[in-house]
């Protein structure tokens, strides 16, 4: 493994999602998760959780899955030295001729695909919109992000070997922890959590290939009754639990697991505790969960 970290992704910035009903997911979104709409201006079906222009983009399409993930480097230079690193690993690199970076609001990015064929976008300077402060329509009291970026996504493929290498050798993702574990009736699986900032994973990675791309996606609140009350309010949309409260073993966070229209899981969660990496040290985990998590 070459794990080379003298350049390497600082958080994850955004996602896209393809589901067929955008409508659907954009009500869900902001009534029962909190989330705001982003300005027209910033690309409609777009959603907001801090001060970035958006976080989140819905898109239609049959898929019900995530459609790309955007990771952030810290400026051009940091871009130059990415796509070298990636094209060095064999990983095929499109420079975008800058109507992507536009559209996503960003000053200039690359793009592949990850072994899983999930879409990958890497760029510098995102849209800030301090002028325009963010304000849930839920009464969200904040989401946590700043220097941990959007939160997390649990991705799946069928080569863990190939996954690995590239978010840890192309990317430059750091190794948490791992969860050895009876994983949905399929038998044991070693779940692997990685991080790329103090956030405790950015990406983790299961073994195996699920319905979809995605495991589910993770968003981190400020207040433990912020999660109370996004549940009450996702009980009362009539959204499915997929996972009843619970308090993980890796990361510690407390948080429920809900469907999103068309099927992808979102994690609702507060208090998790991050990662010193001059401190941090990996261990094994044989459950998922200290208490709760309880599979609907």
């Amino acid at each position: 493994m070459i794990h080379d970290n003298t350049v390497s992704v600082r958080a994850l910035a955004y996602i896209g999602v393809a589901v067929e009903n955008p409508d659907a997911w954009l009500r869900f979104a902001t009534d029962a998760l909190g989330l705001m709409r982003a300005d027209e201006a910033d690309g409609a079906g777009r959603l907001r959780i801090d001060q970035r222009a958006w976080r989140i983009a819905v898109e239609k399409g049959a898929a019900n899955d995530l459609a790309f993930a955007g990771f952030e480097v810290a400026g051009a230079g940091e871009l130059v030295a990415m796509r070298r690193k990636l094209q060095a690993l064999g990983v095929a690199v499109e420079t975008d001729d800058g109507s992507l970076a536009t559209d996503r609001g960003v000053t200039e990015m690359i793009r592949c695909t990850d072994p899983a064929g999930t879409r990958v976008e890497i760029f510098y300077g995102a849209t800030d919109r301090f002028e325009r402060p963010f304000v849930s329509p839920a009464g969200v009291g904040g989401f946590v992000t700043g220097d941990q970026g959007l939160g997390h996504v649990v991705l799946g493929g069928d080569d863990i070997a190939a996954m690995r290498s590239f978010y840890v050798d192309a990317l430059g993702f750091r190794r948490s922890d791992l969860i050895r574990m009876e994983f949905r009736g399929l038998g044991k699986k070693e779940l692997e959590f990685y991080h790329c900032n103090p956030r405790h994973h950015t990406v983790a990675l299961v073994p195996l290939r699920g319905p979809r791309r995605i495991f589910h996606f993770m968003v981190q609140v400020a207040s433990i009754d912020d999660v109370g009350f996004a549940l009450d309010r996702v009980q009362a949309a009539g959204a499915r639990i997929t996972s009843t409260l619970g308090r993980h073993t890796n990361d510690h966070m407390i948080s429920f697991y809900a469907e999103t229209p068309g099927g992808i899981e979102v994690e609702y969660g507060f208090g998790a505790r991050t990662v010193d990496d001059a401190h941090w040290t990996e261990a094994l985990h044989h459950r998922p969960s200290i208490w709760g998590h309880r599979r609907g």
